[in-house]
C-alpha cells in the first residue's frame, strides 16, 4: 500500500512546516495550498485522506474563481461536502470563537483546533479521524458488497428475480409520470433441460453464464437484465418502443446463436416474448409481465426459436434461420 495523502492549507506555508514534516514522517504523502482556490484545485485533481485547513485565509484577489471575497477556508470545507467528499477535515483558526466553531461542525468539519497547536496532537487528532473514516468506508463497502448479493444472481452475475421485479415497478412509475415508452423481453432458452440431461449440470451453467454475457453485450447500460428464472431472462429496455425492442431481441438471438461450447454439437437458440407500454392491454407493470409471457408462449407454442410480439396485429411470430 502506498503512501496515504494529506492536504495542508495555510497562507504561511513557513508556519506549517513543522506539521508537514511529521506528516511525511509518518508516511504521508504531503500537498500544499495557500489559498481557496488553489486549494479547490488540489482536491478536484486527486482525492486526500485528510486535509488539515487554515480558516483564517487571504481572500482571492477581486473574487477570482467565484469567490467572495470574505469567504475563508472554510469554503474549501463547504466545497468538500458540497460534493459529497467525506474527506476528514481539521480545521485550524487564531480564534477560539464558540460561535465559529459551531458553525464549522455544522458544515461538516471533522476537528478543530486554535493556534498554537501541538504538532503531536494533531498527528493524533489525524490518525483518530483516518482511523474512524476507514471504518466508516469499510462498513459501507460491506454493505455495498451484501447488496449487491442480495439483489445478483450468484451463478450469471445479472440482476435477480426480486431485484427485476423492484426496478420494473420503478421504470414503469417512470414511464408513465414522464409518458415514456418501455419495453420487455423475456428470453427463454430452447430445450434447456435436454442440456443438461445430454451434457451435464455444468455444461448447462456455462451455458446461462454465455448467455448472460451476450445478453448484456446486446443491449445499452440503460437497459437493465435480470435472470427471471431458470433458464429464462427478463430485459426492461426504458424509453424503447416495440420496434426497438424487436431490432433488440433480434440481436440477442443472433448473438446467441453465435456462442460456441467445448461440447460438440451444442447450440443454443432462445424464444422471445416482447411486449410494451404503452399498449391497449398494458396498463400496469404486472400487465407488461404478463403480455411478454403470454407472447413468449406463443413463441414456444408455435415450435420455438422464434420472436413473438405480444400485439399480434404488428407482426407474426418471427422464425429464426
Amino acid at each position: 500500500m502506498g503512501a496515504w495523502r494529506a492536504l495542508v492549507v495555510d497562507d504561511a506555508i513557513s508556519t506549517a512546516e513543522e506539521l508537514i514534516r511529521a506528516l511525511e514522517e509518518s508516511g504521508a504523502a504531503v500537498r500544499t495550498a495557500t489559498s481557496v482556490p488553489d486549494a479547490i484545485a488540489l482536491l478536484e485533481e486527486e482525492p486526500f485522506d485528510v486535509a488539515v485547513i487554515d480558516v483564517e485565509l487571504p481572500s482571492s484577489a477581486g473574487g477570482a474563481a467565484g469567490l467572495k471575497p470574505t469567504e475563508t477556508g472554510i469554503a474549501i470545507l463547504d466545497h468538500l461536502r458540497a460534493e459529497g467528499d467525506q474527506t476528514p477535515v481539521i480545521l485550524i483558526s487564531l480564534t477560539d470563537d464558540a460561535a465559529q466553531r459551531a458553525e464549522a461542525f455544522h458544515r461538516g468539519a471533522d476537528d478543530y483546533l486554535v493556534k498554537p497547536y501541538g504538532v503531536s496532537e494533531v498527528l493524533a487528532r489525524i490518525a483518530r479521524r483516518r482511523a474512524t473514516h476507514l471504518s466508516l468506508k469499510g462498513a459501507l463497502a460491506e454493505a455495498e458488497r451484501l447488496h449487491a448479493l442480495a439483489v445478483t444472481d450468484g451463478l450469471t452475475q445479472v440482476a435477480n428475480h426480486r431485484h427485476f421485479q423492484d426496478r420494473l415497478r420503478e421504470e414503469f412509475r417512470r414511464a408513465q409520470r414522464y409518458d415514456d415508452p418501455l419495453a420487455l423481453i423475456l428470453v427463454d432458452l430452447d430445450h434447456f433441460k435436454a442440456i443438461n440431461d445430454n451434457f451435464g449440470h455444468q455444461v448447462g451453467d456455462e451455458v446461462l453464464v454465455n448467455v448472460a454475457i451476450a445478453v448484456k453485450n446486446a443491449v445499452r447500460e440503460t437497459d437493465f437484465v435480470a435472470r427471471y428464472g431458470g433458464e429464462e431472462f427478463a430485459v426492461l429496455l426504458p424509453k424503447t418502443h416495440l420496434a426497438g425492442a424487436l431490432t433488440v431481441a433480434e440481436r440477442m438471438a443472433n448473438d446467441m446463436k453465435r456462442i460456441r461450447f467445448n461440447a460438440a454439437g451444442l447450440s443454443i437458440t432462445g424464444s422471445f416474448g416482447v411486449s410494451g407500454y404503452p399498449g391497449r392491454s398494458v396498463t400496469t407493470s404486472d400487465q407488461l409481465i404478463r403480455t411478454a409471457d403470454e407472447a413468449l408462449y406463443r413463441a414456444k407454442r408455435e415450435g420455438r426459436n422464434k420472436i413473438s410480439l405480444f400485439q399480434a396485429g404488428l407482426a407474426p411470430p418471427i422464425a429464426r434461420s
